[in-house]
């Protein structure tokens, strides 16, 4: 009896195989990781970008530098019109960045989300606020994703930039984009990597700072990281999505406790009639263990305010109080009220209330020398004057018009000898480089001063106080 022949198959160039038996085709699975990869590699990749502010339009102005073809994404339509006009509308991108983009057709946007058929990477730089109980507001990513969902292509690799609690992207994302039927790692890539854009930074920018990256799957992690190393100086690898995403909020947390700290400090010395200031600045003479933190009149800025409470709220669910955030975040918040207190105290030198006086801040953009109001202090603090009847004004050089919650709209004032000195209390709320310091103290009745600076000033005894 013959032994039957064995089945045999006969390789072919084109990743399939020829069954001499049956004479059928085998199709192997496509390598989506190589293909990618090598994309990236010859900058024929496309790269979209959801989400055109401070942290999207930077980035893709890298990858637009770098030789790839952008596609920007927004639903705000006078965002898209600006960036295709050659313009930008964020401080840290000059008009001549995105105009030479745009003149070489590396760089156009659109609200059209059917575009993202088209793209080989996909960045999503939406924003995560936190909802009127603290607790994270993700529904602009979720859009982003729902949008992203309808257009998935096998091969697509998907950063989520916008920063979130720890789980977000495997619980979240990667179920949602998983119900087109592809597989994670295999038809598609998935990974976190958090946005570090400091505003007004100009030493470290998008290009320069170090970029955390994690992938759900190992080729998920390959393939982010090839794209970001085509941009990025430093790209720092980590072990899972998780990782990454904690990386953000640990950043954050730390300035914020560090920050709870000085201002808690600030308030002991308020008591005890020490200069707070002395104290930081002897204090970090101390070549180790000791980093310097200045207290202020709270905290602004899209990340320091928000990012802890992520965790915290994650933490939550885990059964678990984050004692240490939640003390910070309770010291912080607390210092409008304080400031308020340290004005109605200076008006009082000069026998005078509140209710009864014409307050002028300057600043109200959360940091110096940007136009960003996103959870700035000063806009605490005006409205807390306005509730004990002061009538406050404002300058800001950065911020010309401000609405506040309540509806009620200011104009930034011009500064000069006539306001400045018709007023009742100058509040220093935002330390603008534009300001001359010396002329204010000279022309005001009386300063408060929440950033130090009139550290350097002359002045009558009892006419500045700080915090």
């Amino acid at each position: 009896m013959k032994k039957p022949k064995k089945k045999q198959t006969i390789k072919t160039k084109a990743r399939n195989s020829v069954s001499v038996k049956t004479g059928k085709k085998k199709f192997g699975v496509p390598d989506y990781a190589k293909q990618l990869e090598k994309k990236i590699l010859d900058r024929s990749a496309v790269i979209g970008v959801i989400g055109m502010g401070y942290v999207g339009l930077p980035l893709a102005i890298e990858f637009g530098r770098a030789g790839f073809k952008v596609i920007g994404i927004d639903i705000d339509q006078e965002k898209v019109r600006i960036v295709n006009s050659g313009r930008s509308h964020i401080d840290d991108i000059n008009n001549y960045q995105v105009k030479e983009l745009t003149d070489l057709r590396r760089l156009k946007c659109s609200t059209d989300f059917s575009i993202l058929k088209d793209v080989d990477c996909v960045a999503i730089a939406v924003p995560t606020p936190l909802n009127k109980t603290k607790d994270p507001d993700v529904s602009f990513i979720l859009s982003a994703v729902t949008e992203i969902k309808k257009y998935l292509q096998p091969g697509q690799l998907i950063i989520l930039e916008s920063t979130t609690y720890p789980g977000t992207t495997e619980e979240l994302i990667m179920p949602m984009l998983e119900e087109r039927g592809y597989k994670v790692g295999k038809d598609f890539f998935l990974a976190f990597s958090p946005e570090r854009v400091d505003p007004g930074n100009s030493r470290y920018t998008t290009h320069n700072t170090p970029k955390v990256v994690g992938g759900v799957t190992a080729k998920c992690l390959k393939v982010s990281q090839s794209l970001y190393q085509q941009v990025i100086t430093d790209v720092i690898p980590v072990s899972s999505t998780k990782a990454a995403e904690m990386v953000k909020l640990l950043e954050n947390t730390f300035r914020s406790v560090n920050i709870g700290l000085v201002n808690e400090v600030a308030l002991m010395c308020d008591r005890l009639q020490i200069d707070v200031w002395e104290v930081i600045d002897a204090a970090a003479t101390k070549p180790f263990g000791f980093m310097r933190f200045y207290p202020g009149p709270g905290l602004g800025g899209h990340c320091i305010p928000i990012d802890p409470h992520y965790l915290s709220w994650k933490l939550r669910s885990l059964n678990y109080y984050a004692r240490f955030i939640e003390l910070a975040g309770d010291i912080n918040s607390r210092m409008p009220e304080y400031v308020v207190e340290k004005i109605s105290a200076a008006l009082n030198s000069q026998k005078k209330s509140l209710s009864e006086s014409k307050v002028l801040v300057l600043g109200v953009a959360y940091k110096k020398d940007i136009d960003d109001i996103r959870e700035s202090p000063s806009l605490d603090i005006i409205k807390l004057l306005e509730a004990k009847k002061a009538q406050v004004l404002y300058n800001d050089p950065y911020v010309s018009e401000l609405v506040l919650d309540g509806g009620n709209k200011y104009k930034s004032v011009h500064i000069n000898a006539r306001t400045v000195g018709s007023v009742d209390c100058v509040a220093i709320l935002t330390d603008h480089s534009d300001y001359n310091y010396q002329w204010i103290v000279d022309k005001a009745k009386v300063v408060v001063d929440t950033r130090n600076a009139t550290k350097n000033i002359k002045s009558d005894r009892g006419k500045i106080f700080k915090i």
